[in-house]
């Protein structure tokens, strides 16, 4: 008979859940035992290569490989040290994995025949530690490589620059990436480099762009070049860009490591064509709750409009929502107006009856005009003058008098 004492009442968790509540035996699966949960995929996206290509192939032998995972893959160039991205199946245990349809619809927008998308190899195993080993001692002579082809061009006397050189996993292939502004006979190079190695010599030749890609690592923002990480179509930037983002002109400040404009100012263009569109083009009349008046800028991302009103000239920023018809907008200077001509008419019959003349009878009316109100002041003035002269030549000739 169970104990009537509620705090003697053991809790034991169901059998279904069980495993999941005990972070013990959670923690104790080794990955293996966790690779072995998850179904192997048809296909597996892939990295490879210097300028971080990207490519889909099926696999051989049920291969269950972890997003990050190095495998080894015969690509178009070779037997190659790959990195694995994701895959495109729906696995359960891995939250990278995609659909090909979303794959597909990425590599559209962003940049479609140009993306480089290669769907020519297969999988063909996970990388051992050989592999690894074998690769690191390939990548350490790429700069005793590197020089060599350099003191060859410098021999020959080509118009061009050694940028980096790229081995692969089989030794099927050497690339050597060069910068050039015209073109060039490298047969003479690569005949020299041929004599010193079994391995087929590539010649590629690389923009600016390209060169950061390869050799450069941080920006200015701090984060990664964006050719060196997920950036793969480099589509050429305009002045016009920087411009619109009312950025500064200066190309020191908004040139990347390769010398041309950031590609980072491409990924806010098309929002900025898109809010451009409601804006009114400049010297366009409007109306504003304060008057019509002329546009003479506008702030894109606000979406506000700088006004010159045309009553005073006054510069005043409005909603694109708050703009008028210029014809029907409403003209509060015209009450003002009108107010500040009722004003005069009291003050000058309060004027004229100060002015007048004791002599004169009450029912005289003075001038109205204000021209009228001034000229008796003026004209006594004038008759003081003439007195005071009047007075200083009668005591200067008594005789006259």
């Amino acid at each position: 008979m169970s104990s009537s004492n509620p705090s003697s009442m053991q809790i034991v968790p169901l059998p279904v859940f069980e495993e999941d509540a005990d972070p013990s035996r959670r923690d104790a699966l080794t990955l293996e035992e966790q690779l072995d949960k998850l179904e192997a995929p048809e296909t597996i996206v892939v990295k490879f290569g210097a300028l971080k290509l990207i490519g889909e192939y099926k696999q051989a032998g049920g291969i269950k490989a972890g997003c990050g995972s190095k495998l080894v893959a015969r690509t178009h160039r070779g037997t190659e040290l790959v990195e694995m991205l994701t895959t495109t199946c729906s696995n359960s245990g891995c939250g990278k994995s995609i659909s090909r349809k979303e794959m597909l619809e990425y590599i559209e927008n962003s940049g479609g025949k140009n993306f480089p998308f290669h769907t020519n190899g297969r999988v063909l195993r996970i990388a051992t530690a050989d592999d690894l080993s074998r690769m690191a001692m390939l990548r350490s002579t790429i700069d005793e490589q590197t020089r060599s082809a350099r003191l060859l061009v410098e021999e020959h006397r080509l118009s061009m620059k050694i940028v980096d050189v790229e081995p692969i996993l089989g030794e099927e292939l050497l690339t050597f990436y060069y910068l050039s502004e015209d073109r060039v006979d490298f047969r003479k190079i690569v005949s020299d480099l041929a004599s010193k190695s079994s391995t087929r010599i590539e010649m590629w030749q690389v923009g600016a762009r390209d060169e950061s890609r390869l050799v450069a690592d941080y920006e200015k923002c701090g984060q990664h070049c964006c050719c060196k990480g997920f950036l793969k179509v480099l589509s050429p930037v305009s002045m016009r860009t920087a411009k619109q983002q009312k950025q500064t002109l200066d190309p020191k400040k908004i040139s990347g490591r390769c010398g041309r404009l950031m590609c980072c100012l491409r990924y806010e263009d098309q929002t900025y064509r898109e809010l451009k569109k409601n804006l009114p083009h400049k010297k366009t009349r409007v109306g504003t709750a304060e008057g019509p008046g002329i546009v003479i800028d506008g702030k894109i991302l606000t979406q506000l409009v700088m006004v010159e009103l045309e009553h005073d000239k006054r510069r005043i920023a409005v909603p694109i929502e708050e703009l008028l018809d210029p014809e029907t907008c409403p003209r509060p200077w015209e009450e003002v107006v009108v107010h500040k001509e009722a004003k005069p008419k009291n003050n000058r019959r309060k004027n004229s009856s100060k002015n007048t003349n004791k002599d004169e009878p009450k029912g005289q009316k003075q001038d109205e005009n204000v021209e009228g109100d001034a000229a008796p002041s003026r004209t006594k003035k004038k008759r003081r003058r003439r007195r005071r002269s009047r007075k200083r030549n009668n005591s200067e000739n008594p005789d006259k008098t």
